[in-house]
């Protein structure tokens, strides 16, 4: 029997993000049904953050990613990438949450939380952070 993880992401990309890696993002959230030219098959097998239709979470998975303007500089409103999703997944696949993180520590936009990941009967999740293009410790 498996143990199931619900993986939350939410963070803010820079708007200088390159297409090359939002389309892989869009492939992994179900946005895009072609996978992307010279994606790697081994590292990224398969769609990782595609809602699940019949997925067990309260509310079901969910897989976002928007061009938004949370704030405004000098120069007038602020464009960032926002990314959110919420999945289930199984312990044999936590490992890609790695090639996920690896893909976008680089041009998440501001260091700190980023989300989480929680066993799916834990009452405590352990909080994903970003800082200076790379994640903090994972601990599951």
């Amino acid at each position: 029997m498996s143990d199931h993880y619900e993986v939350g992401l939410g963070c803010f990309l820079r708007e200088d993000t390159p297409e090359a890696v939002l389309d892989v993002l869009r492939w992994h959230l179900g946005l895009l049904d072609e996978r992307p030219a010279g994606l790697d098959e081994e590292e990224h097998a398969h769609p990782m953050l595609a809602p699940d239709p019949d997925s067990r979470l309260p509310g079901g998975d969910c897989a976002s990613l928007r061009l938004q303007s949370p704030g405004f500089t000098a120069e007038g409103p602020l464009r960032v990438w926002g990314l959110f999703s919420r999945n289930l997944w199984l312990d044999d696949t936590m490992g890609d949450l790695v090639t996920l993180l690896d893909l976008i520590a680089p041009y998440v936009r501001e260091p700190g939380f980023g989300g989480y990941v929680r066993e799916e009967f834990d009452t405590e999740p352990h909080a994903v952070t970003f800082r200076d293009g790379t994640y903090g410790p994972l601990t599951f």
